[in-house]
């Protein structure tokens, strides 16, 4: 597989989608890597972590040139990849042939949207349609979000994952054992690792109004804290319109990295460096706007077709 050729393909501007049998390949390659990586993946500082991206293309190019290019920069990706936006398959695409071409530079972790039942409902399945005539590389990526992994650490001490915390995990190694090789089911342990959320002021575990998951308070935090000897929480999964959200005296961080969300929600967007100064591990908020309006190209969409809700 030829990544250059890929990547030179992706960034271009527009980007150009990737053949059918390419995707095929490197959907397949990236499946034989990760299926022998940990469900936690472990990872070091310097390390840059960005929360959802959601298929704005153009404001993951503003990403990296703000953060820096990989390999240069280190990076680790909450997942929700796709849906909602213009150029999901561009953007899944450059971030699989980037994960290939750097394996080591680059974690790819698996957000609720990373699902065929989502993405079903939410723009990928149909911009997938529209763009390759069938649904093909829908389940090429969508086999491949099966394989994607659940959570990190950093250094040991920072906690990463895309949702939230599970009343039914008091352990990370109990993340270790889970079977992440499947469509996310529609309760369970790997299904609140994807779709949890925090509350400022609720104390107790109780169910979320999304349907799925759970909503977890400080109390939980606590006790996930000081059982697995980590320092932090990092996750993203909800939109913070200055970029990012603090929680329980910092112990708590969510990172959101689509800005102008839906191109409508006029929020900025941030990565968060984590990085070593002193001995001692520091966190530092690289906050950024969405991409120049004279930079990105709107894709024309046939006007025979039924324009989704959140395009409108």
């Amino acid at each position: 597989m030829d990544l250059d050729w890929c990547l030179e393909k992706l960034t271009k501007n527009p980007p150009e989608v990737l053949p059918e049998q390419v995707v095929k390949g490197i959907t397949e390659q990236l499946k034989e890597a990760l299926i022998y990586e940990s469900n936690v993946a472990m990872v070091e500082s310097p390390v840059s972590v960005v929360g959802d991206l959601h298929g704005q293309y153009y404001d993951l190019v503003e990403l990296f040139r703000v953060g820096g290019e990989c390999p240069e920069t280190n990076y680790l990706f909450l997942g929700n990849y796709v849906d909602r936006g213009f150029y999901s398959v561009e953007t899944i695409s450059l971030l699989v042939c980037l994960k290939l071409h750097y394996p080591r530079r680059i974690t790819l972790l698996r957000g609720n949207h990373e699902s065929k039942g989502v993405t079903q409902v939410y723009g990928f399945y149909s911009e997938c349609l529209r763009k390759y005539g069938n649904a093909n590389v829908w389940k090429y990526f969508t086999d491949m979000f099966n394989y994607l992994q659940l959570a990190a650490l950093i250094d040991e001490k920072i906690f990463c994952v895309h949702g939230g915390l599970s009343p039914s995990i008091s352990s990370i190694n109990q993340i270790r054992v889970l079977d992440r090789f499947q469509e996310i089911p529609p309760e369970g342990a790997l299904t609140d690792l994807v779709w949890s959320d925090p509350d400022a002021v609720e104390q107790e575990t109780k169910p979320s109004p999304r349907g799925a998951g759970h909503i977890f308070g400080s109390q939980l935090v606590d006790k996930f804290l000081q059982d697995n000897k980590i320092n932090h929480i990092i996750r993203s999964n909800q939109l913070c319109m200055d970029g990012h959200q603090v929680l329980f005296s910092g112990k708590l961080i969510t990172i959101w990295s689509a800005p102008n969300f839906c191109y409508r929600c006029g929020n900025v967007a941030s990565i968060l460096e984590v990085f070593k100064a002193n001995n001692s591990l520091t966190l530092k908020y690289n906050t950024y706007t969405a991409a120049p309006e004279n930079e990105r190209i709107i894709p024309s969409l046939e006007t025979t077709k039924e324009i989704p809700d959140y395009f409108k």
